[in-house]
């Protein structure tokens, strides 16, 4: 079968690989009919997130039919739609029966120490082959599987294996309050969620803060205010939309690829601070910190790893709340703790627990209450899915998210 693997920082093919099999009792074998792009698979080819193994196939968002069963997967038919969780989870352990299934002592081969199991990501992580094919094998598919309700369909579906719900933990973990006013840093696909679901959920006032005019363009329709960090500084245009105070709630839904202002007021405020920022380029991608990997202006590691989260912590009103859910390698260490001490900022963080999530989300949108497909942008053969990633890593006009379709 086809799929996208991973052989080395800035190296990705569209392979020919063994179909896979039924491993354990607890796995299952789907057939995709969708799976898309997202930021994170990024990371791993700019290097800002060290530990893949060569061979790993890509990507962590699916829908499909199932096709094999192992014997313990009692809960789900052959034949069956599904929508695949981003994160693995058993279902049975601590962790997951709070609903911290992110957490999963069992998932992740590494051991219960270990932290997130996901699809098609570093060792730390499993590693687990990736959703980016015509097959996946699925571990511990009784909850790593959702069925999909008759009413949704598949581009609606592949929204709601990771970047949805995962807009939704942001605004759900940062406890927005109807009425609050809440900073989106980043306004990619996640952002976008983000933003919808701060929303759904009462927030008065949303602030987009990016520097994509065609994102920001849609965060505007959601009806959020938008502000453009190339044109403009964000904290001055933050405090004159908060009346000096500044927001309830920030949340970072950019992580370690952000950049800093190239233009405008904020770049002066970056050239004092290049050599900071070259510091935690460094730390965080050793084998791509001098772009030795970029290939025609692709794979270039954001340039202010920290930027992000230091506007967040400067945007926030005293005692307010910083949410993060932007990805962060373990070899991140340059959190501004003191700033955010000193300003008694309460700070939650972490990846989404999706099956506690993903099947409250479906119903919405069975319902009607959200169509999430207005994120997406483009969809794509998995034939040309290197392209794909291409033009979504250089930020082109209009490329926000990517649907592939497997089949073709």
């Amino acid at each position: 079968m086809k799929a996208l693997v991973w052989h080395a920082t800035g190296d990705i093919r569209l392979d020919e690989v063994a179909e896979p099999q039924i491993e354990q009792p607890t796995d299952a074998v789907i057939r995709l009919t969708a799976s898309a792009i997202c930021g994170t698979d990024l990371h791993f080819i700019r290097g800002t997130f060290s530990g893949m193994k060569e061979g790993t196939i890509l990507g962590h968002e699916g829908v499909g039919i199932i096709e094999q069963l192992g014997d313990r997967v009692r809960n789900f038919d052959i034949g069956d739609r599904v929508v695949v969780c981003s994160t693995l989870s058993c279902g049975y352990c601590p962790p997951c029966r709070s609903g911290n299934t992110a957490q999963c002592d069992n998932s992740n081969p590494n051991g219960p120490q270990a932290g997130t199991c996901f699809f098609g990501g570093p060792q730390t992580t499993g590693p687990i082959d990736g959703l980016q094919a015509e097959k996946a094998r699925i571990p511990f598919a009784a909850n790593t599987l959702v069925k999909v309700p008759e009413g949704v369909s598949d581009e609606q579906a592949i929204l709601i294996s990771d970047i949805f719900p995962t807009g939704w933990f942001g605004a759900e973990m940062a406890g927005i309050k109807r009425g609050d006013t809440v900073a989106v840093f980043g306004c990619g696909p996640v952002g976008q969620f983000v933003i919808a679901s701060a929303l759904l959920m009462g927030a008065g006032r949303v602030i987009a803060v990016d520097p994509q005019e065609d994102r920001l363009a849609m965060a505007r329709r959601q009806g959020a205010f938008t502000v453009n960090f190339e044109k403009e500084d964000p904290l001055e245009a933050i405090k004159s939309f908060t009346g000096g105070i500044g927001v309830d709630i920030a949340i970072d839904a950019v992580g370690v690829d952000s950049q800093h202002a190239h233009h405008g007021p904020a770049a002066q405020q970056a050239e004092q601070k290049k050599d900071q920022y070259r510091k935690e380029v460094q730390q965080v991608a050793p084998e791509n910190f001098d772009h030795r990997h970029v290939q025609n202006g692709n794979w270039i590691p954001g340039d202010a790893p920290g930027q992000a989260l230091e506007w967040a912590i400067q945007a926030l009103k005293k005692a307010g709340t910083l949410s993060i859910i932007g990805v962060y390698p373990p070899a991140a260490q340059f959190f501004p703790i003191g700033m955010a001490m000193n300003k008694n900022l309460t700070m939650k963080m972490g990846n989404c627990n999706h099956h506690a999530i993903i099947p409250r989300l479906l119903e919405l949108v069975r319902m009607g209450a959200i169509d999430p497909t207005q994120v997406l942008t483009q969809v794509e053969p998995l034939s040309d899915v290197v392209s794909a990633y291409q033009s979504f890593d250089k930020r082109q006009p209009g490329w926000i998210k990517t649907e592939l379709l497997p089949s073709q």
